[in-house]
């Protein structure tokens, strides 16, 4: 955990799926293989699990239920049991949020994203704002680069980067539609590695970074959507731009930590860990959203998005460090414990 000057508490958790319960080969084998874990949510809770058609997206969700109970009962000091009833969303966003039933606070303010079985929370607590969870807005975003990568380069391969650009260009800004088109490249030397011999690189090593770039562009975007409580459809989309990003450099394996950048360093071109950004709103300067991009072996990104609207310093001013991948043992022992 991080502990910023004023004390509340920020949390960054990751639950790995990948691996678990490799004897489930269909969803309804969780009943059989996941039973401790689906034993400590509800019957509505496990439904909403076991709805899955693929056993990967189940775990995903079985995860995302657990780490936010997990997260919940242990910042907000209550028993596991006590946490599924105050989850809720927000009347005005529609946010997911967590309200103590007995006293009405948002003591937490939390937010979580899954994607290719990894499933990332980050979570505030404590923060100087009594039972106001919204005085604290997060938001995070998990991509895979290699997840959709041989769909991706099928479709670039018959339609064109542009043309790829262009199916998502309804979420982006037109200025990182541009950017993504004809400027990435020369923009983020490096992007595109060359042979051990240094030969011109391959159409599909060309692909594969713009598409880094491009996923990149994607979590930091939907970071901070879901950092104001809005969806992806929100009506201001085109009107938030992000310019001049960059992605992550890959680090060399899952489990091998990406390198920060020393604080008065500049973010060169090997960067694992950015978190500088030009971000414009209606085309006036961002600067009270503290914001990080970070990547997690090869292929994931991990985007992490921290706004506390009172006071822009107070959030401007914590450190959005690595991720902690949490042991599913651990996560049952504590629930077990805290029922």
């Amino acid at each position: 955990m991080s502990e910023p000057p004023n004390k509340p508490v920020l949390v960054q958790w990751i639950l790995d799926t990948r691996s678990w319960f490799p004897s489930a080969a269909k969803t309804r084998d969780l009943e059989v293989h996941a039973s401790r874990p689906l034993s400590l949510l509800t019957p509505t809770e496990r439904a909403s699990v076991l709805k899955y058609f693929h056993v990967r997206d189940a775990k995903m969700a079985l995860a995302s239920a657990l780490l936010k109970q997990y997260a919940i009962a242990r910042l907000a000091s209550v028993s596991w049991s006590s946490t599924t009833p105050g989850f809720t969303r927000d009347e005005r966003t529609t946010k997911p949020i967590w309200r103590n039933p007995l006293t009405g606070a948002q003591p937490v303010s939390f937010n979580v994203s899954h994607q290719a079985g990894i499933v990332a929370l980050v979570a505030v607590a404590d923060y100087p704002s009594p039972g106001r969870a919204e005085a604290v807005q997060v938001g995070v975003d998990v991509v895979c680069t290699s997840e959709r990568r041989d769909r991706d380069q099928e479709l670039i391969r018959k339609e064109g980067w542009g043309s790829f650009v262009d199916m998502h260009a309804d979420v982006f800004a037109v200025g990182e539609t541009s950017y993504l088109k004809y400027q990435v490249l020369s923009a983020v030397p490096g992007l595109v590695p060359r042979d051990n011999e240094g030969g011109p690189p391959t159409p599909e090593q060309v692909a594969d970074g713009k598409l880094r770039a491009f996923y990149a562009l994607w979590a930091l975007r939907e970071a901070y959507v879901k950092l104001t409580g809005e969806a992806l459809l929100a009506e201001w989309l085109g009107e938030l731009e992000f310019r001049y990003f960059k992605p992550s450099r890959p680090t060399p394996a899952w489990d091998v930590p990406a390198v920060e950048t020393k604080e008065n360093e500049e973010e060169g071109e090997d960067a694992q860990v950015l978190r500088k950004f030009e971000i414009r709103f209606r085309g006036k300067k961002v600067e009270d959203v503290n914001m990080c991009l970070r990547s997690m072996g090869p292929d994931y990104m991990v985007a992490t998005a921290v706004r506390t609207p009172a006071d822009p310093s107070a959030g401007l001013a914590w450190n959005l460090g690595p991720y902690e991948v949490m042991a599913l043992d651990d996560v049952l022992g504590f629930a077990e414990s805290a029922v």
